[in-house]
């Protein structure tokens, strides 16, 4: 068993010594490929962000301070190199009216009774622009102004396009339930 604390494979990889870039590969890829799927709707583009994701990491670990959770900051670059991927495919769809929506009423149960792989694959088959923006904000904790600054689109696009995510999963789960709407009185 490998007894390589963190910080001596940290130090190794900013070093340039490839033994400690496959150590930190092999410690963190299935996280930071489950952060990739995430972003991505499929299994390839989420390869694509991990493999590129893991080069930012090795190219800038110079600049990890040790201050914070490594992981963390590992985070941030692997959602940094979806959101490069998704803008370079202008995947946002701008709207400039708010878009309103009823509430339906659905079991509060269902919800937490879906599996955690059934509610990421109803995420991931959301087009990719709501799937980042609903990622951004109900999974990465984001402001709609820090979206929309990250993003370069207006905050009312940011808004919309999760109003929208919200809805078409709303609808999803309504059919994956076999659940009519409900009147919330």
């Amino acid at each position: 068993m490998d007894t390589t604390s963190l910080e001596e494979i940290i130090n190794g990889c900013k070093k340039g010594r490839r033994e400690f870039q496959e150590k930190l590969f092999k410690a963190f890829s299935g996280k930071m490929y489950a952060v990739s799927l995430y972003y991505s709707n499929n299994k390839e583009t989420a390869e694509d962000i991990l493999h590129n994701g893991f080069i930012k990491v090795f190219q800038k670990i110079g600049q990890y301070k040790g201050t914070g959770v490594f992981e963390g900051w590992m985070r941030r670059i692997f959602m940094n190199t979806a959101l490069e991927h998704f803008r370079k495919e202008s995947i946002l769809y701008p709207i400039n009216e708010e878009l309103a929506y009823k509430s339906s009423a659905m079991e509060a149960d269902i919800i937490s009774n879906m599996a955690s792989d059934e509610l990421v694959k109803l995420i991931q088959e959301l087009s990719p622009g709501y799937r980042l923006v609903f990622n951004l904000y109900a999974i990465e904790g984001y402001s709609h102004k820090e979206i929309a600054n990250m993003l370069g689109i207006a905050e009312g696009t940011s808004k919309s396009n999760l109003s929208r995510a919200r809805i078409i999963l709303q609808n999803k789960v309504k059919k994956q339930f076999n659940l009519s709407e409900r009147k919330i009185k």
